[in-house]
């Protein structure tokens, strides 16, 4: 992936030049690689890729309502712990296997939920989320560290294209956290 040039760390927030989604997410990836190049701990590189997905979600006038990341922690193997995040107080656990967080770690799959009131046992942590996508992080050897978890205010908030992004997102932070 290309590099952009080093920018004020608060600069990378500012999506408002691309006018397309493909061109937010190609310069979303390539923030969250710049910002995490020198950078390997998981809470400083989700803190800034959760401000990254906020304010690019926020320039594409998409209703996001919270952006962020529940996590995988030791002695804890089967839950999911909150992480960094934009957006209202959330959950803060969530067993693996139940609501969309839960299925997409247990599944290892994307979840692409565009009515969350049709998913079998949706935990609703907040009650304005109408659609949403979680995508799982991977490990290089196949385990769940945790999932990116997007909330959208509109039903059918999110496609085939954030899916493609988002999954990119989660392939590069498996590969640039220490978990």
């Amino acid at each position: 992936m290309a590099t952009i040039s080093k920018k004020n760390h608060a600069d990378y927030s500012d999506f408002n030049e691309f006018t397309s989604r493909d061109e937010t997410f190609e310069m979303l990836l390539m923030s969250y690689e710049s910002l995490c190049e020198d950078q390997r701990d998981w809470v400083c590189n989700l803190s800034n890729a959760a401000s990254l997905l906020w304010h690019a979600y926020k320039s594409l006038n998409v209703e996001v309502i919270w952006a962020g990341f529940y996590i995988v922690r030791s002695g804890k193997p089967l839950e999911l712990l909150l992480g960094p995040f934009q957006g209202k107080v959330a959950c803060q656990s969530i067993p693996f296997g139940q609501g969309v967080c839960g299925s997409a770690a247990a599944t290892q799959e994307t979840q692409l939920v565009s009515d969350v009131s049709k998913f079998s046992g949706h935990i609703a942590c907040d009650g304005e989320t109408k659609s949403e996508i979680v995508v799982p992080i991977l490990s290089n050897d196949g385990k769940t560290l945790g999932v990116i978890d997007l909330d959208c205010g509109d039903f059918n908030g999110f496609g085939e294209s954030d899916k493609i992004y988002m999954e990119r997102l989660a392939t590069l932070i498996g590969k640039t956290c220490d978990f």
